[in-house]
């Protein structure tokens, strides 16, 4: 049963995957759910049919991100965490205009993340307030964050970005807001995936196995219920700093 008067999540990329995975467990709890999608399929379809709030936007158009906003202001009087999931796993291999990936990594990682919590911060205080405990703003980051990346060094300085923004938010909105970040390695292949990708893949980490969506719907579901962290960063690589 969905929580009618409760203050909804906001998820942004919601529509596959971790970010799926998490909506589905916040539905399983009888929360509400506000979610960003940037292509319509049978998934999102299937989202609205079970009453989550399904907002398009494509991250890479300014002008869609603002009717976003605007949506979410003009219909809801707080938000119980707003969860940065939406991510473009551009890489130099695969881009002729080197200006144009980084534009649009730090656009989809840094920018839209940044207009989000500025525009909305306003709802998760308000929702604070009348909650009597913390809200959340969850950003899902990246392992190379730290480490970096000779094939996605764009994705990585971007998702390093994201990162920064969890230690300057945590700081301007304590105690009303908690600011954390998650920085998974592997949690799942993807479809396409060959045998000897995988099993590379594998040995990088020093528990060399794929975890799945529920390890970060576990990390997401943890820092939610944290009363005192914020401003750190859960690192989700199966000991692959030390292998």
């Amino acid at each position: 049963m969905q929580k009618e008067f409760a203050y909804p999540h906001f998820i942004t990329g919601g529509g596959r995957r971790l970010g799926l995975a998490v909506i589905r467990s916040l539905l399983a709890q009888g929360e509400r759910v506000v979610m960003s999608y940037r292509t319509f399929t049978p998934v999102i379809e299937a989202l609205m049919a079970e009453g989550v709030h399904c907002i398009r936007a494509d991250f890479t158009q300014p002008d869609t991100v603002s009717k976003m906003v605007n949506t979410i202001v003009a219909e809801y009087k707080g938000l119980r965490s707003i969860i940065h999931n939406a991510s473009d796993w551009g890489s130099e291999t695969d881009s002729e205009d080197l200006n144009e990936l980084m534009a649009r990594m730090w656009q989809v990682h840094v920018a839209v993340p940044y207009q989000l919590n500025m525009s909305l911060q306003s709802l998760l205080l308000c929702a604070a307030h009348d909650l009597n405990q913390a809200t959340d703003i969850i950003h899902l980051t990246d392992f190379v964050a730290e480490k970096g990346s000779d094939k996605h060094i764009a994705y990585a300085a971007s998702k390093a970005g994201l990162a920064n923004l969890s230690l300057s938010f945590a700081r301007q909105l304590a105690p009303k807001v908690k600011v954390n970040a998650i920085a998974p390695s592997l949690l799942m292949f993807q479809e396409g995936d060959n045998k000897e990708y995988q099993q590379k893949a594998l040995k990088k980490s020093l528990l060399c196995l794929e975890p799945g969506e529920q390890e970060g719907v576990a990390a997401v579901q943890y820092l939610l219920s944290s009363r005192y962290m914020t401003g750190r960063t859960l690192a989700l690589d199966g000991g692959r700093h030390l292998a």
